[in-house]
């Protein structure tokens, strides 16, 4: 069985994130960067399928600038077999994305696509969703354990009323919750070895796929600073700023 992983490279949870003086969009020049969380989840769960007995190779998938291969090495040296870099410049929508990991599934037919539930930096939350569509495969949406059972999965979800147990069948897409699993280090023997894994690179628009955005981004703001609270002294005092300033009674 072979699992297809997708990670991404983001702007690193600790960074403070500021706005280009232009608008244009958010400052990522001398940023720090690393793995999209969630796909941290992806890549571990991955490995553990395997440690299993239940898989045979872990494929990692990428798309962006040549800077991507240093996320797709991250993961290969946690223990992923080989990678897949899908060369653009450009920022993609989850359309865009989607089409494209439907793509490289239909060349690597890979029994279970594994991706973050979500990315930090946009948190559009679509692109398993889309994938799925596209390939017309089963889901299982915000994963947070998977059970392996001969063709089938019993998928463990996040929601909102609490746990929901699914069963689908292999081949399926499934996007992973961070409570799916403890992301392991890369050992440094690991990362010395990562360096010598293949990482296949193509460009994106040799794909045959239109992968041209459909939203326009006309400005990128800083949201309001919020304003300082008032003080009050007793609660006569609040009562009265809440019925003659707030009017809410």
């Amino acid at each position: 069985m072979k699992l297809l992983v997708t990670v991404k490279r983001v702007i690193d949870y600790n960074v403070q994130i500021r706005v280009k003086a232009d608008g244009s969009g958010v400052e990522k020049d001398n940023v720090k960067m690393s793995m999209n969380p969630p796909d941290e989840n992806a890549v571990e769960e991955a490995l553990r399928i395997k440690e299993a007995g239940k898989a045979d190779e872990i494929i990692i998938l990428s798309i962006g600038n040549d800077k991507a291969q240093e996320t797709i090495r991250t993961a290969l040296a946690m223990g992923a077999d080989r990678g897949i870099h899908i060369k653009t410049e450009n920022d993609l929508e989850p359309l865009a994305i989607s089409k494209i990991i439907s793509k490289v599934a239909e060349e690597e037919k890979p029994s279970i696509i594994l991706m973050g539930k979500q990315a930090i930096d946009d948190d559009c939350n679509q692109t398993g969703q889309m994938t799925s569509a596209l390939l017309n495969w089963p889901q299982a949406t915000f994963a947070s354990k998977i059970e392996i059972a001969g063709q089938n999965a019993i998928v463990t979800r996040e929601i909102d009323e609490g746990l929901e147990r699914i069963k689908v069948s292999i081949p399926f897409v499934a996007s992973c919750d961070l409570r799916l699993n403890e992301p392991r280090y890369a050992s440094l023997p690991n990362i010395m070895k990562a360096k010598k894994k293949p990482i296949d690179t193509k460009d994106a628009s040799s794909l045959g796929i239109n992968i041209e955005p459909r939203i326009e981004q006309i400005k990128v703001e800083e949201p309001p600073v919020r304003q300082k609270g008032i003080m009050v002294s007793d609660v006569a005092e609040l009562v009265q700023k809440l019925k003659h300033e707030a009017k809410v009674i």
